[in-house]
């Protein structure tokens, strides 16, 4: 007969099985397989060919639940090289899947394939995925919605129905021609054609009536709409006709719920809302995203590409049987109203208090914007004056993409040469970052390749400052692998005495992008807690292609799960 105590272990060893056994349960493995090809499509009366993942446009959306694992076997029958980045997604100990080109992977040549194999750890909400290499970004992208585990509910009253809202840009020639020919000349892209909502124009523009989206609703229902700015190059002002908007999430964490009328959202970032369909009598009800001119007027880029000004509409439609009413068009901000985009932003928080360290162990201040390159004898240039290429930077740094060797293999296998670890911790020279005249030299940065080294488990705070170089804008810049507590935002230069009193230490949002205001700044913290190497950019593509862009390079802590993982056996390489 079994003592009292060995019967205690065997009932707790039979718990512990069955609780492994529901967890397995829970956890599912999603395999794709994204083949990315030419498609022809139908945009603005002609037919164009894009670059697509499985000939759909936007992409597959992929629905998982947090704690799932991601197997997505990425096959290139394109004319181009190729990678996907899994935008927000942490890569917990899986950096060889995050996807940038030439930093964590070399890019997938066409008729090659590479297998993405990631867990989702500890986010919900709405993140997406898209092409990282040249603009292919431009049509390769996705939702990517994370939904609580089986058993668990979302932190507000379940919503009738969950829609996904992808913002995009349009142009009638091929996108990978308009960077290319940028680069050739060193002047500024030409800018899109059209704004897209899930991959369609607003019925106003040419040939666009019949396909543009059309989403039926029932009177009273309440909706999860899951915002996702997957522009190339505009920050977003987004509306919804006589209807209020509550914000429950951003970048998948949740918020603070905050009702508003209107979004703004920068690239890459994603916002959750929760509309209801309360107004009467039923009608179509028109949503509405225009760009936000992040320029300063005046400035001598009049003729750079973000000051066109355009917009897209949707129709909400409520289901009526009644007589048809003409249907209802929102207003947005002024394209200039940096007052209503810097009252979104500071509306969102954490839902309860985190924990934000009261210090840290780095304490960095990156200066970021656009600067010029003086023309070669016998170069074409089309920047300013006919003498000069655009570039961009942070602390004076012109980021270059090696073409060897991804910098994550260097770092692993310790290949000299490919990058160095000297990336400036503060501006090399310190001046008035938002004055409006800058001297001639300091429009002049240094095109290298360097990382910042970070020690496993430091506290990281870092001051990103936009600089009136050439011209000041608001750059939305992500991280790669972290989320982070935006601490403050303000205008001007940041001032540590005075506007460290502005720091939000008990529910600061948290993000894995953040919009820099325009001639102003930004202060987030994270913790580095995953080694490996990480790319921080500007999510407007012109800008990385610039150079506007920096690495941190996480070291290993103590033992297997504090360091970086061997490579997969398929990993692209370059050639």
């Amino acid at each position: 007969m079994a003592s009292p105590s060995s019967s205690s272990r065997l009932f707790f060893l039979l718990l512990s099985c069955l609780a492994l056994a529901l967890l397995a349960k829970a956890e599912e493995v999603h395999k794709h397989e994204f083949v990315v090809q030419d498609t022809p499509v139908k945009r603005l009366c002609n037919e164009h060919h894009i670059i697509t993942v499985n000939g759909q446009f936007p992409g597959p959306t992929l629905e998982v639940r947090e704690g799932d694992t991601l197997e997505i076997n990425v096959i290139n029958r394109a004319q181009y090289d190729v990678t996907i980045h899994w935008h927000g997604i942490r890569q917990l100990r899986t950096p060889w899947a995050d996807g940038p080109e030439f930093v964590t992977q070399c890019p997938i040549k066409p008729g090659e394939s590479y297998k993405y194999r990631f867990t989702i750890k500890g986010q919900e909400g709405t993140l997406w995925w898209h092409a990282h290499s040249s603009w292919l970004r431009a049509t390769v992208y996705g939702a990517l919605i994370i939904r609580p585990r089986e058993g668990k509910d979302y932190p507000f009253s379940k919503p009738s129905r969950e829609v996904p809202v992808i913002l995009g840009e349009w142009w009638n020639a091929n996108p990978v021609d308009v960077i290319r020919e940028a680069q050739r000349t060193g002047g500024a892209p030409n800018v899109s054609d059209a704004f897209t909502i899930n991959g369609q124009p607003g019925d106003f523009l040419p040939c666009s009536q019949k396909e543009t989206t059309a989403i039926p609703v029932k009177p009273g229902e309440t909706a999860l709409l899951r915002f996702i700015n997957a522009a190339l190059n505009h920050e977003l002002f987004v509306s919804i006709a006589q209807h209020k908007m509550t914000v429950v999430g951003v970048d998948a964490s949740y918020t603070k719920p905050f009702t508003t009328d209107v979004l703004m959202i920068a690239p890459g970032q994603t916002t959750d809302v929760l509309v209801t369909m309360d107004q009467q009598p039923p009608t179509r009800y028109y949503w509405r995203g225009g760009a936000r001119l992040r320029l300063r007027a005046g400035r001598r880029l009049r003729q750079h590409h973000h000051q066109r000004h355009h917009r897209v509409r949707l129709r909400l439609r409520h289901r009526t049987s009644g007589p048809k009413i003409q249907p209802a068009v929102p207003a947005l901000p002024a394209f200039n109203d940096t007052a209503a985009a810097t009252a979104f932003a500071a509306g969102i928080k954490s839902p309860d208090k985190v924990k934000v360290h009261d210090h840290a162990d780095e304490y960095l201040f990156f200066t970021v914007g656009l600067g010029l390159f003086n023309c070669e004898p016998g170069q074409l240039c089309a920047g300013p004056n006919n003498n000069t290429r655009f570039t961009a930077s942070m602390n004076n740094v012109s980021f270059v993409f090696p073409k060897t060797d991804s910098l994550l293999h260097a770092h692993y296998y310790k290949v000299p040469g490919v990058f160095t670890t000297d990336f400036p911790a503060y501006p090399p020279v310190q001046f008035d970052y938002t004055a409006q005249n800058i001297s001639s030299p300091l429009q002049q940065p240094v095109p290298a390749t360097k990382l910042y080294p970070l020690r496993y488990g430091s506290v990281v705070r870092l001051v990103l400052q936009d600089t009136s170089i050439v011209t000041p804008e608001n750059h939305p810049i992500h991280i790669h692998g972290y989320d982070f507590f935006i601490l403050a935002e303000g205008f001007g230069n940041f001032d540590h005495e005075k506007d460290i009193k502005k720091f939000n230490l008990v529910d600061p949002p948290q993000r894995n992008t953040v919009a820099v205001p325009v001639n102003g700044w930004a202060v987030i913290q994270f913790v580095a807690d995953n080694p490996g190497v990480w790319l921080m950019h500007c999510h407007l593509d012109v800008h990385i292609t610039w150079g506007l862009a920096m690495a941190f390079l996480v070291e290993d802590g103590y033992g297997e799960l504090q360091s970086l993982p061997p490579p997969p056996v398929d990993l692209p390489m370059c050639k």
